[in-house]
């Protein structure tokens, strides 16, 4: 019931207004956009997700684990690309995600914590990093 209707809020009322202003490039701090191909249609699909970017290298934790719509897809094609602020401007990079299934995600919150001082609290399910990203104009 929980996972039901927090989808719902999010999928409907929470990440629209994030997803478009990201999409005309305003900045909102602690936010990336995350774009990777629809599992069954094969159309790009973006997905707003907190800004983990440490190094050359980009942290997840799924919310719903792995039955989210966005890791089912990386599983499936794990080509991403994430448009990632830099200054008040934002570019895209494109990477290779790889799953990490049997990693703990509330340790996993933790770690990101600590190297992110600005990172948001979420519930966990799957991490999934994104391996050195290249960027992309």
């Amino acid at each position: 019931m929980k996972h039901r209707i927090v989808h719902t809020l999010q999928k409907y009322v929470l990440n629209p207004p994030i997803r478009l202003a990201l999409a005309v490039g305003l900045p909102l701090p602690g936010y990336a956009l995350l774009e990777r191909k629809g599992r069954k249609t094969g159309k790009p699909r973006r997905t707003p997700v907190g800004d983990g970017r440490i190094g050359n290298q980009f942290w997840l934790v799924a919310e719903h684990g792995m039955k989210a719509g966005y890791v089912r897809n990386i599983e499936r094609d794990p080509r991403v690309r994430m448009k990632l602020r830099e200054g008040l401007k934002y570019h895209w990079h494109t990477g290779t995600a790889h799953l990490l299934s049997d990693d703990d995600p509330r340790e996993r919150q933790r770690w990101l914590a600590v190297q992110l001082p600005s990172s948001r609290e979420c519930e966990g399910g799957a991490a999934s990093r994104d391996a050195t990203p290249h960027r992309s104009n």
